[in-house]
């Protein structure tokens, strides 16, 4: 099986999210996928199976657990269908747990299209502040929990209580606040998904968008994740949809030896 290493959300190596993406003719078993990924010891692999046309099933596996969704091994996968294997359809068409998701590639940018998951304001967790070393603005929920922050350099100093966070009932803890340089940042953790800090967590971003386009009363809106990585995202809000963008590079290619 070939295996390919991708960096998402970033134009050079080194940097954004390294995803890893392994094409099948059919699926291996669930234990088998778990395996690898945990072999691979990425936040995410993600495999997919093409059904018809443009159309390519597709699941995602942290080292630990399956996930529901995952935006840069998503991102990650359009990339090597189009740089690797030879796709030339107008976008490609992802069928998942979370429904279908599409990719289309506009220049350099891949622009997925992704459900839009406004967070539902809750109360402050009792053992958050503690968690995080500070006293949060706003918290949300929507799969994830959304915790707004003074600014952007209280987000960068942030060392979270990983064992405190991982008691959250949670898939994981996004920290945002203000940008300096754009229009917010953010930064991503999710231990209970075997995933301390994720470098670059494009499915935050549905979360993300609808909560500052609300909140700066603009629709396009650019993003960084900072964590020691880094990465670039555009988002844009579409009724109940959200486009996120970003670019992409292949580190690596090899094959699995199974």
């Amino acid at each position: 099986m070939k295996l390919y290493q991708v960096d998402a959300f970033t134009d050079k190596v080194f940097s954004g999210n390294p995803a890893a993406v392994v094409p099948l003719d059919s699926w291996l078993s669930d234990e088998e996928m778990q395996n690898i990924s945990a072999e691979n010891n990425l936040s995410e692999t993600a495999y997919f199976v093409h059904e018809s046309d443009d159309s390519y099933s597709i699941r995602w596996f942290t080292p630990k657990t399956e996930v529901d969704i995952c935006g840069h091994a998503t991102l990650a996968s359009a990339h090597v269908l189009y740089e690797q294997m030879g796709f030339d359809g107008k976008k490609v068409v992802f069928q998942s747990k979370s429904g279908e998701l599409t990719v289309e590639k506009k220049d350099n940018i891949y622009w997925m299209n992704f459900p839009s998951n406004p967070p539902e304001p809750i109360p402050v967790p009792k053992l958050l502040p503690e968690a995080i070393g500070t006293i949060p603005i706003y918290t949300g929920v929507n799969r994830d929990m959304l915790v707004l922050l003074q600014d952007e350099s209280t987000v960068k100093s942030i060392k979270p209580d990983f064992a405190l966070l991982e008691r959250m009932e949670v898939r994981g803890i996004i920290i945002t606040a203000k940008g300096d340089h754009c229009d917010f940042v953010s930064r991503f953790f999710a231990p209970s998904m075997g995933i301390y800090e994720d470098p670059v967590t494009g499915s935050a971003h549905s979360i993300l968008t609808p909560f500052w386009e609300k909140r700066l009363g603009k629709s396009s809106l650019e993003a960084r994740q900072i964590s020691k990585r880094g990465g670039n995202i555009m988002c844009k809000q579409k009724e109940n949809r959200v486009d996120i963008g970003g670019e992409a590079v292949t580190y690596m290619i090899g094959e699995i030896n199974n």
